[in-house]
């Protein structure tokens, strides 16, 4: 079975970027733009991991995060945080349990390989390579 990455951003070509240089994992992509799309999607789709950019319009990745680790059906999904804030937000980051913290622009390739490590996955393989 293919993993899904749920990608929550409200920049429509960041998403793209993204999944552009992360099709290389062989997971599946699902998307959202604010933090209320993203519980949705969350508790819906069940995604293996979910990438959260912590400025969103409505809610804050942050609130997101905290929400989702709280819930039964979503407390176990690992989160990345991606964000353009420094790390100033790093204690509050601690206190929702997120998995890990990338600074945009990201560094691709520790993103992918972070990936990898958390979907037991071989870094540049496909699922099941």
């Amino acid at each position: 079975m293919v993993p899904n990455i749920l990608i929550v951003d409200d920049e429509a070509d960041f998403i793209e970027l993204l999944k552009f240089r992360l099709a290389g994992l062989g997971c599946g992509f699902l998307v959202a733009n604010d933090g209320v799309h993203a519980l949705t999607q969350a508790r819906e789709a069940k995604p293996a991991l979910i990438l959260l950019d912590i400025l969103l319009p409505d809610l804050d990745g942050l609130s997101v995060c905290e929400i989702l680790k709280r819930q039964p059906v979503t407390k176990k999904i690992p989160v990345i945080f991606m964000s353009a804030l420094n790390g100033n937000v790093t204690r509050r980051m601690v206190s929702t349990q997120a998995e890990d913290f990338f600074t945009k622009p990201l560094d691709l390739n520790r993103l992918e390989a972070r990936i990898a490590e958390l979907l037991h996955l071989p870094v540049g393989g496909k699922v099941g390579a």
